[in-house]
């Protein structure tokens, strides 16, 4: 690619990467903001919930906001909303403050994320080229959210506020740089039956109490009238979104596109898989810091490893895709995270860090091989108008399966009764859910044939959109 090709993927790559530094840092910092502001175990917890709100609420209306309204115009305009707030956590006296800048965060998120990769589908052609700078694009975030977690303790050390002023400090060199790298792009027409107001509506409040309903079940069996009450309205205003979309002049989303097999395949996989891995992440940092007594600096230090995806998702995975196709792949990275996961259920009390590292290891070469391949498998042999769209729907299923995955083992851990059982319980969750995105991907490869999903080897094709319309606007 072009030289201005790969600045403008470093720019949408700076997203994802202020993204993932983002949330980890704030990981790791949650019992040092508790401590400080004297904040009740509910609000601390809710402290990270809040921003799982606002992203998984909004993704399905950002993605498709930046088909309808321009994916520069979201893209630079949340990008300034995500930058203001972080600043306003980091001057936080109390916890309600700290609440409202979260869920303002991931509102903002839920905007910014899939305008950037939006970007990315529609600036770099369909084939290799744009298979490169997907799994550049997967790569970053996993990076990003590694190094968060070591930088996120180094804060830490420094004052909790840190943690908020440093991803502006970030948020303002990728907004710079977007300004000038970010190709213009000619105002959307206008839809003939206008704005899908009620689709809009009904959209974020069917996700925004769907995503509720998740996060409570951390709590596991205590209060669940609540909880099935809250996603029982979820899926019943789910159930209204669909019937509203129906009869939409101009829906806000195709419904026909919810029909494409490969898409659903590839957005259900990636809930499984994103699911599993921060579920593994949470339970094993539990494991370390409250079981085995490490500092979060240790603990981030041994997790680090799993950060190699980071490098091999823009290196190898491109020529196991060439080789293999999408879908051999994808099934590879779940079967490696099914033993990798399965590896440390017997975990021990006083474990070494050689025992857990095989692990740790796998997971991370799990993480490269699945992750990458699944954002190409959902956004691939979509129309361009409709890339925003594809995009939210994706970018929805990791929040959820982040959101799952988390309260999951917190609620096997909490009914396992805690301890080192409760640790090897909630171990469980993580190993089925891969094992079923598993069976699913497997569904493809079956249904595809011996000798889908193959791709010829070719070099790769020069992309003008990225290298000479970048300088438009």
């Amino acid at each position: 690619m072009p030289a201005r090709a790969w600045a403008l993927l470093l720019v949408l790559c700076g997203t994802i990467f202020l993204e993932g530094i983002d949330v980890a840092m704030l990981a790791v910092a949650v019992p040092s903001i508790r401590s400080d502001l004297e904040l009740s175990t509910g609000t601390a917890a809710w402290v990270m919930s809040a921003y799982v709100l606002g992203y998984a609420g909004f993704t399905l209306l950002g993605g498709r906001a930046a088909d309808l309204l321009g994916r520069r115009r979201m893209f630079l305009g949340w990008l300034t909303v995500f930058l203001l707030f972080s600043g306003l956590g980091g001057f936080a006296t109390e916890g309600w403050m700290l609440i409202t800048a979260r869920f303002m965060t991931g509102v903002a998120a839920a905007f910014m994320t899939p305008a950037a990769l939006s970007i990315i589908t529609t600036s770099y052609e369909e084939g290799p080229q744009r298979n490169r700078a997907l799994l550049v694009f997967a790569g970053t975030a996993a990076g990003g959210f590694s190094l968060g977690l070591v930088i996120g303790g180094l804060l830490t050390q420094l004052g909790w506020r840190w943690v908020f002023f440093a991803p502006v400090l970030l948020a303002a060199a990728v907004l710079l740089a977007g300004l000038r790298l970010i190709p213009g792009e000619a105002r959307p027409e206008r839809t003939a039956g206008g704005f899908d107001v009620a689709g809009a509506a009904t959209a974020a409040g069917a996700m925004l109490l769907l995503a509720y309903g998740i996060v409570r079940l951390e709590h596991g069996l205590d209060g669940w009238p609540l909880t099935a009450l809250v996603a029982a309205a979820g899926v019943v205003l789910a159930g209204v979104f669909i019937a509203v979309e129906r009869r939409a002049a101009a829906p806000l989303v195709r419904l026909g596109l919810l029909r494409k097999a490969s898409t659903v395949r590839a957005d259900l996989g990636a809930l499984l898989f994103v699911g599993s891995f921060f579920g593994f992440q949470f339970v094993a940092t539990l494991y370390l810091q409250e079981l085995r007594g490490w500092s979060s600096l240790e603990t981030a230090l041994a997790l680090m490893v799993m950060g190699i995806d980071a490098v091999l998702a823009p290196t190898l995975t491109p020529r196991l895709v060439a080789r293999f196709g999408n879908g051999r792949v994808i099934l590879g990275g779940f079967a490696l995270a099914v033993l990798s996961y399965a590896l440390f259920l017997p975990v021990g009390p006083d474990w070494s860090y050689a025992a857990m590292f095989p692990t740790l290891l796998l997971t991370g070469l799990a993480f490269s091989l699945a992750y990458g391949p699944l954002t190409i498998a959902a956004t691939e042999g979509i129309d361009e108008k409709e890339q925003g769209l594809a995009s939210g729907l994706l970018t929805t299923a990791t929040q959820f399966g982040s959101a799952v995955g988390i309260s999951l083992v917190t609620a096997v851990y909490g009914i396992a009764g805690g301890g080192l059982d409760g640790f090897r319980a909630a171990l469980t969750v993580p190993v089925a859910m891969v094992a079923l995105g598993a069976l699913v991907s497997a569904t493809g490869l079956r249904g595809a044939g011996a000798g889908a999903g193959t791709v010829t080897v070719t070099e790769a094709p020069q992309v003008p959109d990225a290298a000479t319309e970048v300088t438009a606007g």
